[in-house]
């Protein structure tokens, strides 16, 4: 399983994360498809990936926030 797919499952699925994260469901479905959290994330802009951590961490399925921001960094395009 791709480790954003699972981390947003750990974490109670795409409603409970859009929630957690101030998204609604469909950002969050559309970060599962391109398989990577926003670029905002990597600029310091946001901190999704510590709310997901966190909401994961509250239903028992801990991880690490940082090995999120590592699996799920975005591609880079061949523009």
């Amino acid at each position: 399983m791709r480790p954003l797919k699972k981390s947003i499952d750990d974490a109670g699925g795409v409603p409970a994360v859009a929630l957690a994260c101030g998204k609604t469901p469909r950002a969050i479905y559309k970060w599962l498809v391109a398989d990577a959290l926003p670029r905002t994330e990597y600029t310091g802009e946001t901190q999704y990936a510590k709310k997901i951590s966190d909401l994961a961490a509250s239903k028992g399925k801990p991880f690490d926030s940082a090995w999120l921001l590592a699996e799920a960094h975005p591609k880079k395009s061949a523009a």
